[in-house]
């Protein structure tokens, strides 16, 4: 060979390099146009969720058709389903109603369901932080002498965790609530404080209230160490006063932007049929952020109340009078119990649960009626619980797909959960770490979404040809990692010994990864990528030609990335 050329490929090179073709132009085909060059990011960019600047459709497929409800059930309540949970669905009673209401109250009782392999998994990963109370959080990752790692431990931990219940969890509707309580109260965990309490944030703030009282949720939040830090409220004093938690409760938390009424004063707003005003303006914002001076957290890290600190005066909000010099916390408590009654709370929350556990746009009709399931049981312990059921056994439920698309967190997820992948995600693990580095390419790394809004929900958000790209390579290189000889997803173990044609082999893992249909082009695509211009009903030689075994991961990966998996 002269000096200085290239080396031969290998023959395994050179089928690599036909089947990444193959794959590119049936790319083309399910996700048109595919690639742009004004959709580039920088090399090492943390991408985020962008809209296409042109806003041409990226995301082209055909019309969905509804699926089984059970397949509904398992994409919205929870991550996807993993193999048998579709049948265990089917189980649970003899019409499709039957079956969602007697799954729905399962889910809602996460405490009555065995996770037993969760928690040895858990146990496995070697996380030590998840059960150390605020104040053990604070001694032991905030005030001592650290690296920076080292303080971030317990963010780090809560993201794991997160990951590990999200796959393995059978409490499934709990983990998609957590998903979502966790972006409406969104606080940055890497920020410096917050990223050493998360543990408390995720588990006594989040998780404990999720499914109780919204009221109750609101002031675990506000007195909460990592959102008083976050949203600056631990510096609110009546010599400082800072608005930032106050208008965020009332534009993100409570009522909402579409509830906001600017620079009017507050006699000027509407009034509903009780008098109240139906929404807020910035005064309300001004007047809120006195109440709530002095919450502030002390040098152990706990919450804590500076009676030095607090604005004593008269202070009125949502059309509520509050009397000069009340007791300890009794403004800003005012505050929390006015906005978490307020009718414009329950629609706006109402909205984005309907948004989660139907579609883009729910119909009016749903949000309204959860809305007065949320203003009616405003004082019930179980609150959030009932408006939950109440939304997943509307009809909208029951009928709506392929409206939203998942976000990358529910994408990666659920394609571990239908190809049985075998993580334990420990930190002592380098693939384990290979696994968070190529995640937090696609643009949702989770708890670091920097403003208060939390991450988009919207289908529009998520169709950048670059996060779908990103995506692709992830969920095959999920397919192809190695421990040795042995693969953490065997795709090879998992297909039945008696199908090895392309056609057979298409159909086995289309119906084992959508549960439905795939249309009937990207069928003949995946078929083709399996049948390489042969016969697509002679068998191959699965079990003994590495070549085709690759070719089998390449066609399992396809199918993860075609509009009908990614669509919910």
């Amino acid at each position: 060979m002269p000096q200085g050329s290239p080396p031969a490929l290998t023959r395994r090179q050179l089928l690599q390099g036909a089947m990444l073709a193959a794959s590119l132009a049936i790319a083309k085909t399910f996700f048109p146009p595919f690639v742009r060059a004004d959709d580039a990011a920088p090399a090492g960019h943390i991408l985020r969720p962008m809209r296409s600047p042109d806003r041409r459709p990226l995301w082209q497929s055909e019309p969905a058709s509804l699926p089984s409800l059970g397949v509904i059930a398992m994409n919205r309540m929870a991550f996807g389903p993993r193999p048998g949970d579709l049948a265990a669905f089917a189980a649970l009673g003899s019409t499709d109603e039957a079956r969602l209401d007697a799954y729905i109250e399962q889910q809602l009782d996460p405490d009555s369901i065995d996770d037993s392999d969760l928690e040895a998994r858990l146990a496995k990963a070697g996380l030590v932080t998840l059960e150390l109370s605020l104040d053990r959080l604070w001694s032991e990752y905030m005030k001592q002498e650290m690296g920076e790692r080292n303080r971030s431990l317990p963010m780090l931990e809560t993201e794991r965790a997160a990951f590990l219940r999200a796959i393995y969890s059978e409490r499934q509707l709990a983990e998609v609530l957590a998903d979502f309580w966790h972006n409406h109260f969104n606080v940055d965990g890497w920020m410096f404080i917050v990223s050493s309490v998360f543990v408390h944030y995720d588990r006594d703030v989040v998780r404990r209230h999720m499914l109780g009282n919204f009221r109750e949720m609101l002031e675990a939040v506000a007195t909460s160490t990592a959102m008083l830090y976050y949203l600056d409220n631990f510096t609110n004093s009546r010599a400082g006063p800072n608005e930032n938690w106050a208008r965020e409760l009332l534009e993100l938390h409570t009522l909402g932007a579409e509830h906001y009424y600017g620079v009017a004063r507050q006699s000027d707003v509407p009034r509903d049929s009780e008098g109240r005003p139906i929404g807020y303006v910035d005064d309300d914002v001004y007047e809120a952020t006195r109440c709530f001076t002095g919450w502030t957290f002390g040098e152990d890290g706990l919450f804590a109340y500076r009676d030095d600190w607090h604005d004593r005066f008269q202070k009125t909000v949502l059309g509520e009078y509050m009397p000069a010099d009340q007791e300890a916390l009794r403004d800003g408590r005012d505050v929390l119990d006015i906005v978490a009654a307020h009718p414009g709370t329950a629609v706006y929350v109402c909205r984005k649960l309907c948004r989660r556990l139907i579609d883009d746009q729910p119909p009016e009709a749903v949000i309204q009626s959860a809305a007065q399931v949320f203003y009616e049981q405003r004082d019930a312990p179980d609150q959030l619980t009932q408006i939950v059921r109440h939304i997943l056994q509307s009809e909208a439920f029951r009928s709506t797909w392929g409206k939203k698309i998942k976000r990358p967190f529910e994408a990666i997820v659920s394609a571990m959960r239908v190809t049985s992948a075998d993580w334990t995600l420990s930190f002592d693990e380098e693939k384990a770490n290979s696994f968070f580095w190529l995640y937090d390419g696609i643009g949702q790394p989770l708890y670091d979404w920097l403003t208060p809004d939390g991450y988009p929900d919207m289908k529009e958000d998520w169709i950048g040809t670059t996060s779908l790209v990103m995506r692709w390579r992830m969920m095959n290189w999920l397919l192809d990692v190695k421990d040795g000889d042995d693969y953490r997803t065997d795709v090879l173990g998992q297909t039945p010994a008696a199908v090895r044609s392309p056609v057979a082999l298409a159909d086995y893992w289309i119906d084992r990864i959508l549960g439905r249909a795939m249309s009937a082009q990207g069928r003949e695509r995946v078929v083709e990528l399996m049948a390489q211009g042969r016969n697509p009903d002679f068998d191959l030689p699965l079990d003994g030609d590495v070549a085709v075994q690759d070719r089998l991961r390449s066609m399992v990966g396809l199918i993860l990335m075609s509009p009908e998996f990614q669509e919910r």
